[in-house]
This record gives structure tokens, C-alpha cells and sequence, in this order.
């Protein structure tokens, strides 16, 4: 084998290709020490057929990977890196809107307009989590999907949510009366946040979709996210979505010191 650097990013290899494959259409699998695996699928194309390779011996190397790299992946390429902050963000949405949920609940049942200005900060802070996403994931989609925006039904029922956690700021400040709008703002919210479910985790899987984790594409699990980045991922949803409520905290004790010198300015 015969290999020709090129450039930083090309390399140009020669080999013999065995006779014997079972299929045309065969992937190419090259390793090294500081970029881990590469695998083509499909990356050329073979004349002839026949029974199978025979085996051989192979030579087994005891090398270990020293150093953090990213894993090259079909498709996603260095796009990878976008995992560690579109996928997070919208768990951290998520978290927040679960919050807004909780608080809705409270206004039901006790009136508390302390609970009603808790449930507008996580709303407001998880729609700002969700416009990243939706850039984030944007951005994702045109390198790896070759278009910004794609009718799938799991990007078309986060930009509904959007929309409809937008809705609910919009009839806030249609109602003056603080009691009466923190109810409406209530039921409101209840209602959107089993419509975010159902449009983000549920519809998206009983339709094909080439989002992952929609249609039976399996979304990162233990087959097809690599151990090297588990150790940052993970870390990174926990590290995002703390962020997601620290600002959410202080978006939440703004609005309660906003509410309390606009009353002692009305007395």
C-alpha cells in the first residue's frame, strides 16, 4: 500500500483490492494513533464476486490511544462537535419547561403569584435555550443534510413548540388583572407542555425521520456515540442544563425585585 500526503486535510492511497468480496459496494476502514477509527461507507466500488476473503493472519498491536481525539464519523465529519452543545441545549430547554410546568401546577392550586413569576422566568430562559437549539441544529442540518432547514418531523415540532411557548408570553400580556392571568397563564402552560412533549418526543417516533432517535434512527447510545466522547457529553448536558437554571434563578429574583419596587411605587 502506497500512501501520498497532500495536503493537511488529503492524503491519497494506492492498494490492491483481493478478489472475493460478497457485495460491490465496499467500506473502507483506516485507524491511526491520533484520530482514532475512519470508516467510508461504500467507498468504492469492486468488479467481481465470489465466496468471501479467506482469512489470514493479521498483525495485533498492543498500541493504545494517548490522547483526546474526535471520532470521525459518516456524514456528521467534524460537525461532531456540535453534540456537546445542540444536543444539551434542548435538554436544558426541556428542564426549564418542566420547571414552568411545576409552577403552573402551583398557581392551580394555591394562587401564588410568586410561583406564577417562577413559571414566566423558566419559560422565557428555555425559550432562549430552544432559539439556540434551533440555530445550533440549523447549522447542523446544512452540513450534514445539505439544507438549513428540512421538513422532519421532529425540526418542525420543535419550531411549533417554539411558537407556542411564544403564544403564551403574547397572552400574558393580554390580561391586566395579575390573578386572572397568572390562572389563564396557568392552564396555558399545562397544556403546552403536553404539546411539547407530544410534538418533540412522541410524533417524531411513529413517523421516519433523519433526525436521530426519530423513525428507528437510533438516536446516541452505546452503539453509535464513542466512549472518547462520553466523557465530555455527559459532563456537558449536566454543565449546560446547571447553567440553564443558575440563569433561570436569576432571571427569577429580577422579576421578584422588579414586582416588589413597582409596588412600593404604586403606594
Amino acid at each position: 500500500m502506497e500512501v501520498k500526503v497532500l495536503s493537511d486535510v488529503q492524503f491519497a492511497a494506492e492498494f490492491n483490492v483481493p478478489e472475493g468480496f460478497r457485495t460491490n459496494l465496499t467500506s473502507l476502514w483506516a485507524w491511526d494513533a491520533q484520530d482514532g477509527q475512519v470508516v467510508l461507507r461504500e467507498a468504492f466500488f469492486t468488479q467481481g464476486l465470489g465466496t468471501g476473503i479467506g482469512q489470514d493472519d493479521c498483525v495485533v498491536s498492543d498500541a493504545a490511544r494517548t490522547s483526546f481525539a474526535f471520532p470521525n464519523r459518516s456524514i456528521l465529519n467534524e460537525t461532531i462537535r456540535n453534540l456537546f452543545f445542540h444536543v444539551p441545549m434542548w435538554f436544558t430547554m426541556m428542564v426549564l419547561m418542566t420547571i414552568a410546568f411545576w409552577q403552573s401546577l402551583r398557581v392551580l392550586r394555591t394562587g401564588d403569584l410568586d410561583a406564577d413569576r417562577m413559571a414566566l422566568s423558566a419559560v422565557d430562559v428555555s425559550l432562549l435555550f430552544a432559539a439556540l437549539g434551533l440555530v445550533t441544529g440549523s447549522i447542523w442540518a446544512r452540513a450534514t443534510w445539505g439544507d438549513w432547514w428540512t421538513s422532519d418531523p421532529k425540526l418542525n415540532g420543535a419550531a411549533v413548540t417554539v411558537l407556542i411557548y411564544a403564544a403564551y408570553l403574547i397572552l400574558r400580556g393580554s390580561v391586566p388583572d395579575p390573578h386572572k392571568r397568572a390562572r389563564l397563564a396557568a392552564i396555558y402552560n399545562i397544556f403546552a407542555y403536553v404539546l411539547m412533549m407530544v410534538f418533540i418526543m412522541v410524533l417524531p417516533r411513529l413517523t421516519d425521520s433523519l433526525h436521530p432517535g426519530s423513525g428507528g434512527n437510533p438516536a446516541f447510545n452505546q452503539y453509535d456515540l464513542d466512549s472518547t466522547l462520553r466523557a465530555v457529553f455527559y459532563p456537558a448536558v449536566l454543565g449546560w442544563i446547571l447553567l440553564g437554571i443558575w440563569a433561570y434563578t436569576l432571571h427569577q429574583r429580577t422579576a421578584r425585585l422588579r414586582s416588589i419596587h413597582d409596588e412600593a411605587n404604586d403606594r
